[in-house]
């Protein structure tokens, strides 16, 4: 009995789960204080607007950079850097919520590192989208591509589930359908943008990133391969 007192009745989050989390609303904190003059004087109103215009990123500035052969670092860090910027606290808070759900699991049957790369790699992956099938000057922010490349990892792990027990694997891809037709819906009701096309890709990304970074990812897709 003395042992189970020490067990923790909730698992623990993954410590790059939570660092990700933290670093997310932090930033997001900080602009709710400069707005309300808690903090940075007068010039901490703007720090939104500044935030976006140097970490957003932008199809316009990536359609110059391929037109001129010029790859700035500053820019190609927009690609690593938009998650982090946020419209707004609810926009920060529903990207820490899914963030927290599906990352805790992605990261506790990957690992640390391949959540990490899924995250990452899923980011990019979104902007590429937005940036090279659009011509739109809004600029993309927030954390919704690659929490959505999450998403495709996670349903990446329901696809291989279902088909070890002989189940219809595509009950996997229920959540994105349901997410993306809620993103059509508040499209058709109140008006949207074309950030959705980063939220797919990014998916895409994700589900396509767990063939390699799953455990024993890369050695079934060898063995596949060489049994074709």
């Amino acid at each position: 009995m003395g042992n189970d007192q020490n067990i923790s009745a909730v698992n623990p989050l993954p410590p790059v789960v939570a660092a990700l989390f933290l670093v997310i609303l932090g930033i997001e904190l900080l602009f709710q204080l400069g707005t309300r003059g808690l903090v940075g004087g007068p010039g901490a109103v703007g720090w939104r607007l500044e935030a976006i215009q140097t970490y957003a990123f932008s199809g316009d500035i990536l359609d110059w950079m391929r037109e001129t052969g010029q790859w700035p670092p500053e820019h190609l860090f927009r690609f690593l850097s938009y998650p982090f910027v946020h419209t707004s606290f609810t926009h920060a808070l529903f990207v820490g919520v899914f963030l927290l759900a599906m990352g805790k699991m992605v990261a506790e049957v990957f690992g640390s590192v391949a959540f990490l790369v899924v995250f990452v790699v899923s980011g990019i992956g979104g902007a590429l989208a937005y940036g090279v099938l659009l011509d739109d000057p809004v600029p993309l922010i927030g954390g919704f591509p690659p929490v959505y490349g999450l998403i495709g990892a996670f349903t990446y792990m329901l696809w291989r589930s279902l088909s070890t027990v002989g189940a219809n694997q595509a009950r996997a891809f229920t959540l994105i359908s349901f997410l993306m037709g809620i993103q059509l819906l508040f499209g058709l009701l109140f008006g949207g943008n074309n950030d959705w096309v980063a939220d797919l890709a990014g998916f895409a990304t994700g589900f396509g990133l767990s063939f390699f970074v799953s455990p024993g990812g890369w050695a079934r897709l060898r063995s596949r391969i060489r049994h074709d």
